[in-house]
This record gives structure tokens, C-alpha cells and sequence, in this order.
């Protein structure tokens, strides 16, 4: 076995934000609460683990048959780019998605982006091509995991893509979530979906963010810290000028770039909800591509009926935050460092107990 792609420990089932009740907004979710809702749209992992030093990965997000003969329409927003998202210039420009997106560690993403590169030109149909626009983001892991060994390989990216499948994603510690952490807790993968009706046609809207960001825990508005649930904070990892956020935003609606452009604001919005701080060293970025090509999909949808997937956003990524937290356990990585797992029992407790006065 490759040592680098150890599994990890089998741990318990941890319930979702829905299984609680933690629900934001009043939009119905996909049949799977994850952006594999929307038809076409896969997830692979590879999670890179060597306990107790490296604890790292790959997430691919797959939307169907996309490449440079069959692009996608795709939009691209930067909240604060103090981070590395690999092929944001030409996907700004021409508005046009070419290869699946990526999401791995900060040290390891131009390994990615190359090894992205040689998977599509190795696909059929490309023997011909001379020209490809990598889209890869990622967060830094460096807090849990040793970064500057850059455990992520080529192989490790294949695995990814050509493992990506639909039906239910996994989240948590988990590829690109295996050693990220957000506003001082163990953090990683989350997902989750809408269901919307602009204009009157129902269209699903989903996301996939990898959390790894600095503020403070809110769920539905109650302000949440390590300390306030008795846990020990793990120093440095939850400070306002550290940590990064990659959302993927994905929906079926017959959207243009500019319009999906508006879609990916939204979503680096919405991290304000669950307590995100913005800080200088933070880099939070969205994506959002859509899957059906222009002029495919029926009537566009006109910008004044956004309104309802705009919602989908906001209320998707708040979701998957927080499904990124709870379905990560605590973790102990490189140097002896320490992310506490969101303990359920007692967030429950916290959100019963009345809110104090500020």
C-alpha cells in the first residue's frame, strides 16, 4: 500500500447540519443535500495521509464531459486573493471552463495544475490540442500537515478523476479537507444544494466549499468558539488573518458567465454568515460553472429572476460550512499540533441555552 494513502482511522457517523435541524433558509435541498444534485456534476477524492506529520489531499469536481472542445460557461470571484487560484485570468476573460476544478494543498497545487494538464490531454479527443487553462485553488494545510513536503502527487490527482462519481460526497477530513481547519476548529469538505425556481422553471443549484478559513463559529446568527463549548483552541489556526476559502458552485439553470460571475459573489458572501473574517491573509474564492452550455438549456434565465438561485447560495454554502465542521473529527498533525472536531452534544446545548447579551 502507498504509504501516502494510508486510510484513516474508521471513526463513527457523524450527522449533517440537516440531521440536526441547522437549516439555513426555506429553499428545499437536492435529494442528497451536495452538488452532485445538479445532473452531470461528480466528486473525487484522494485524501494523502501519513500520520502524524502529513495530512493532505486532492478534491476534483467533475462537471460531465467538459474539456477544451466541449468548455463550459464558467464566472470567478475573489473576496480577497491573498491566495493561489490557478487559472482565474483566462476563465475571467472568455468566460469559458475547460478542465475539471481541483482543490488540494497551497504548496502542492502547480504539481496539480500540471498533473491536471497531462490527465486532459491524455482524454479522448485531445491528441490534437495545444492549449489548456487549469483551474486548481487551494488552501494552506501547513497548521496540521507538513506542507513543504508536498505529498501530493500525480498519481493522487488521477486517482481523483478518474474515481470521481456521482451520488453522495464525503466530507469532513477528506482530500483537500484532510488537513484544513476553520474558525478554530477541525474543518475540511462540505456540500450542499438547492432547489429554485427562477422564472418559474426549477433548476438546482449546488456547492462544494473546502473551509480553512479564520473568524468566528456562528451557526444560524449564535457566536461559537472552542472555548465557549470547553475545548482547547487550537493556537493560530482559527486568526482572523490566516486560512482560505474555495467554494464550487455548480447549477444546471441556463446561465451565462456574467451571470454566474453574480452567482460566485454570492457565495464568498455568505461565508460572512457563518463567521468568516475577511483577513489579509486570507484568500476566498468561488467558482461557478455551469453545466449547460449556452443556447442548450431552454429559455436564459433574466437577471431580474436570479433572486431564488442567489438565495440557493447563500443558504448552500452557509450548509456546507457547517457540514464541513461536523463531519470532521479532531486532529493532531505536524509539530503536535491540534484541531478540535465541532462536538454535536454540545453545540446543541450551546444553541439551546438562551443568548447572552452583548
Amino acid at each position: 500500500m502507498d504509504p501516502l494513502t494510508a486510510p484513516a482511522p474508521e471513526v463513527p457517523a457523524r450527522p449533517r447540519a440537516r440531521d440536526l435541524g441547522l437549516v439555513a433558509g426555506d429553499l428545499p435541498a437536492g435529494p442528497l443535500d451536495a452538488i452532485t444534485d445538479v445532473p452531470g456534476v461528480l466528486v473525487g477524492h484522494t485524501t494523502v495521509r501519513r500520520p502524524p506529520d502529513v495530512h493532505s489531499g486532492v478534491t476534483a469536481v467533475v462537471p460531465g464531459a467538459v474539456g477544451p472542445h466541449s468548455p463550459l460557461p464558467a464566472g470567478v470571484f475573489t473576496g480577497n486573493g491573498h491566495g493561489k487560484l490557478i487559472g482565474t485570468t483566462q476563465l475571467a476573460e472568455l468566460g469559458t471552463l475547460e478542465t475539471p476544478v481541483l482543490l488540494t494543498s497551497t504548496l502542492s497545487a502547480f504539481r496539480v495544475a500540471d498533473a491536471l494538464v497531462g490527465w486532459m490531454l491524455r482524454r479522448p479527443g485531445c491528441a490534437e490540442v495545444r492549449s489548456l487553462n487549469p483551474v486548481v485553488g487551494e488552501c494552506n494545510d501547513g497548521f496540521l500537515s507538513d506542507i513543504r513536503s508536498r505529498p501530493v502527487r500525480e498519481r493522487h490527482v488521477c486517482a481523483a478523476l478518474d474515481g470521481a462519481r456521482g451520488g453522495p460526497v464525503a466530507e469532513g477530513s477528506v482530500g483537500a479537507g484532510t488537513g484544513t481547519g476553520a474558525l478554530g476548529f477541525k474543518a475540511g469538505i462540505g456540500t450542499a444544494s438547492r432547489v429554485a425556481a427562477p422564472g418559474g422553471a426549477r433548476h438546482t443549484v449546488g456547492v462544494l466549499a473546502q473551509a480553512n478559513f479564520g473568524g468566528t463559529l456562528r451557526v444560524l446568527g449564535r457566536r461559537l468558539t472552542p472555548a465557549s463549548l470547553g475545548l482547547a483552541d487550537g493556537a493560530g489556526a482559527g486568526a482572523a488573518e490566516t486560512g482560505s476559502c474555495v467554494i464550487v458552485v455548480a447549477t444546471d439553470a441556463p446561465l451565462d458567465a456574467r451571470q454566474l460571475t453574480r452567482l460566485a459573489r454570492r457565495a464568498v458572501f455568505a461565508l460572512a454568515r457563518t463567521g468568516a473574517a475577511y483577513g489579509h491573509g486570507s484568500g476566498d474564492y468561488a467558482v461557478a460553472l455551469g453545466t449547460v452550455p449556452p443556447g442548450t438549456g431552454g429559455a436564459a434565465v433574466a437577471d431580474a429572476e436570479l433572486g431564488p438561485l442567489f438565495d440557493g447560495v447563500l443558504d448552500a454554502v452557509e450548509e456546507a460550512v457547517l457540514n464541513s465542521l461536523l463531519a470532521a473529527s479532531t486532529t493532531t498533525g505536524f509539530g503536535g499540533r491540534t484541531l478540535p472536531g465541532l462536538p454535536v452534544d454540545r453545540l446543541l446545548d450551546a444553541l439551546a441555552a438562551p443568548a447572552r447579551e452583548r
